[in-house]
């Protein structure tokens, strides 16, 4: 699977030429309640797989959490179902208030 630092996804989201990925937020709902990276899709982990009809296959998915393990869990899974365009947000949202959004609140 695929890895994109906090950094690689920023500047992606920042490029009005292209559209944006699905940003699928896989933690926990008192984690994406504490902080999130707007835009976000909030489905924990553990109702992923009830919840795949709700995912576009096709569709370029980035998988968050709080440090990265999970949402790479989430992405194997996602890639076995037949998802073609998976990518782990490398160092989730611990990444990203580290490196993009110094005011995002962290826990």
């Amino acid at each position: 699977m695929r890895q994109m630092t906090a950094a690689e996804l920023a500047d992606r989201l920042a490029d009005a030429s292209r559209e944006k990925p699905v940003l699928l937020d896989v933690r926990e709902p008192w984690e994406f309640e504490t902080c999130h990276i707007e835009g976000s899709q909030p489905m924990p982990m553990a109702t992923v797989p009830a919840h795949l009809g709700e995912l576009d296959a096709d569709a370029e998915t980035v998988v968050i959490c709080h440090h990265g393990a999970r949402s790479a869990q989430v992405g194997m899974f996602l890639e076995r179902q037949g998802f073609r365009n998976v990518i782990n947000l490398a160092g989730g949202v611990a990444a990203w208030a580290a490196q993009v959004d110094p005011g995002m609140a962290r826990y």
